[in-house]
């Protein structure tokens, strides 16, 4: 991509802060906006070497249109990351997820379209398909919400697609799988038993046989970038994943292998999704982002696995999680 002056929200978060520091390092200006809080963090930014002087950062919330027209000035590209992510805590508090996910998608999209950017990346998520009717799961495959949060994607995937249709901006909705790596939050299963490996070989976890399609977090940042540099991508839907599936059984093995480590997994009923809402497969049909942009995986899933465990290792990275605490 020529160099741009590129709006990343959600950039204070884990893919967020991968994807702001890669397209640094690809020579773009960029705008990363961390959610407002009293204490000045911005987030996984913080753990970036100099990072404001790479970056213009922005604290604020896309839930307010006024905010989301300011921060919209002069940019060229959108990043639309900004979101609540917690499946779990959506059971809790279904409002924050549509004020957040889907209203703040529109204040994004209305603000994109009244400055004329020339791209808008919307990020989807592998939830909005719930449990595969068929597999591997193709952009075609109904949708189904089994959570809040998977019908708050929903919600906003559809808002971000009406603007492409209704007033054609140029919108693409790139919709990943499960992405994993370095400064995932423990409400993740890969770091949940990474952390907990490190404390016991005796572990609490919810459903072992789902199956899910795992993706190294840069992998993902690069299925972002590819897309926004794609003309034909606007107006689609492209999954970004690897094409495989792995049981959560399997995925704890190979984690308590890599460790030298022997998993006592114990299920926890705190860790379990309603029975309906579980999603038991997820496996992708990477075609159409292959055919668009030549994507393939760079790192598989031992190696990802590996490089995510060696960050986890270090001490101070050990004392951003409480390991003795179930993370919602």
């Amino acid at each position: 991509m020529n160099k741009k002056k590129v709006l990343i929200t959600g950039a204070d978060g884990f893919i967020g802060s991968h994807l702001t520091e890669m397209l640094i390092a690809a020579g773009h200006e960029v705008r990363a906006l961390v959610l407002y809080n009293s204490f000045n963090s911005w987030g996984w930014l913080d753990e970036v070497a100099n990072i404001h002087q790479q970056c213009e950062i922005v604290s604020g919330d896309v839930r307010d249109p006024a905010f989301c027209q300011h921060i919209m000035q002069d940019i060229d590209v959108v990043y639309h990351l900004a979101s609540l992510i917690a499946i779990p805590y959506s059971y809790h508090a279904p409002s924050s997820y549509v004020e957040t996910n889907v209203t703040g998608t529109l204040n994004m999209c209305q603000a994109a379209k009244d400055h004329g950017v020339e791209r808008f990346i919307h990020t989807s998520t592998s939830e909005v398909y719930g449990t595969a009717q068929y597999v591997p799961i193709d952009e075609k495959h109904p949708l189904q919400a089994q959570s809040p949060y998977s019908a708050s994607k929903i919600g906003a995937d559809s808002i971000a697609y009406s603007f492409y249709s209704a007033f054609e901006m140029p919108v693409t909705i790139a919709r990943p799988f499960n992405t994993y790596g370095p400064r995932q939050s423990a409400r993740a299963v890969i770091p949940s038993m990474i952390i907990q490996l490190q404390q016991s070989d005796d572990i609490g976890a919810g459903d072992l046989s789902p199956t899910r399609d795992f993706n190294f977090v840069g992998d993902t940042c690069r299925g972002f970038m590819l897309l926004a540099n794609c003309d034909k991508a606007i107006g689609e839907t492209v999954n970004i994943g690897s094409n495989t599936e792995i049981s959560i059984a399997n995925t704890v093995a190979i984690i308590a292998e890599l460790m030298g480590k022997t998993a006592n997994v114990v299920t926890e009923e705190e860790r379990l999704r309603p029975p309906k809402s579980e999603v038991f497969r997820l496996h992708c049909d990477n075609t159409k982002i292959k055919q668009l942009v030549g994507y393939e995986p760079q790192i598989d899933l031992r190696e990802g696995l590996q490089k995510t465990i060696d960050w986890f290792s270090i001490e101070s990275n050990q004392k951003r999680y409480k390991a003795d605490i179930y993370n919602v």
